[in-house]
């Protein structure tokens, strides 16, 4: 008889942010991960108080992974402007494809989404804002551009997640994909070429 593999609070996080990708925060059923994974319910309490407190772990999963992760593997990258490429190539390319951004931010008003999303906006932002400075714009005018580049990525996921079909640009693959993507990662990376302007 074959025995039951041992599951770890980052096999429950990992369940619970694939079934958030599915169908939003209502997915995330403690009796269906259970099923998904072929564990008990006791397994699950084993690891957390409540369905809340799997969620949170698994937001804290994704900001681990999607943000702090990323913004340290970046800052081996000196040129900025190679900086952004990267974390917009990322971003937005092939692997950042399975709805997860949408569905979280769709939820944004419930508590265990909120703190972290929030947590999470302000940290992008800021880490675009310190970008668009290095690249050479004054202080404003970065936020501003984070801010647009911020709500670039994600429309452009929502679009992805909901009316791709109608909107081959920003499928993950295909030469009219390649060539929107590409097109759209030039321009939030373009040389900053502006005038010095009141704060």
């Amino acid at each position: 008889m074959a025995t039951r593999r041992h599951l770890t609070p980052q096999d429950w996080s990992t369940a619970a942010l694939r079934a958030m990708a599915r169908g939003g925060v209502a997915a995330v059923s403690v009796n269906a991960l259970a099923g998904e994974l072929g564990a008990t319910r006791g397994s699950f309490y084993w690891h957390f108080k409540d369905r809340d407190a799997l969620l949170t772990a698994a937001l804290e999963m994704w900001e681990r992974k999607t943000t702090t992760a990323l913004i340290t593997e970046l800052g081996d990258i000196t040129d900025p402007r190679q900086r952004l490429r990267v974390l917009l190539t990322t971003g937005l390319g092939q692997g950042s494809s399975d709805g997860l951004e949408p569905a979280i931010v769709a939820h944004a008003d419930h508590p265990a989404v909120a703190r972290v999303l929030r947590r999470v906006t302000e940290r992008r932002i800021a880490y675009l804002t310190d970008l668009y400075a290095d690249l050479g714009l004054g202080p404003a005018a970065a936020r501003r551009q984070a801010v647009a580049a911020y709500a670039t990525y994600l429309g452009w996921h929502e679009l992805r997640h909901s009316v791709c079909d109608i909107v081959p640009e920003v499928a993950t693959e295909g030469a009219v994909a390649g060539a929107a993507l590409e097109h759209l990662i030039t321009e939030l990376a373009r040389p900053a070429v502006h005038r010095a302007e009141p704060e």
